[in-house]
């Protein structure tokens, strides 16, 4: 994955969604398509933006995120409880 050069101030848990993604080794259009598959409604550049930070998430998409990233809401949000991986 390439470093990104500028992340946006539009969310806190962009840069850990993209941590525990490359940890499990899922690549983006797969969480793409399971997000999708629980009513997260987003589109490819989306979830880019999600990750860059350049996007607003809403609290339910938080928890859609953390399930699908076998982590805690308290993880993406501020680093605590990652008790993962999840299985």
């Amino acid at each position: 994955m390439k470093p990104r050069k500028k992340l946006g101030n539009c969310n806190v848990i962009g840069v850990r969604v993209t941590q525990r993604r490359l940890l499990l080794g899922i690549k983006q259009k797969d969480l793409l398509a399971m997000i999708q598959s629980d009513g997260m409604i987003i589109s490819t550049s989306g979830l880019s933006e999600l990750e860059g930070q350049n996007r607003i998430v809403r609290d339910f998409e938080v928890q859609i995120l953390a399930k699908r990233l076998k982590t805690s809401v308290e993880y993406l949000i501020d680093g605590r409880n990652e008790n993962m991986p999840r299985e």
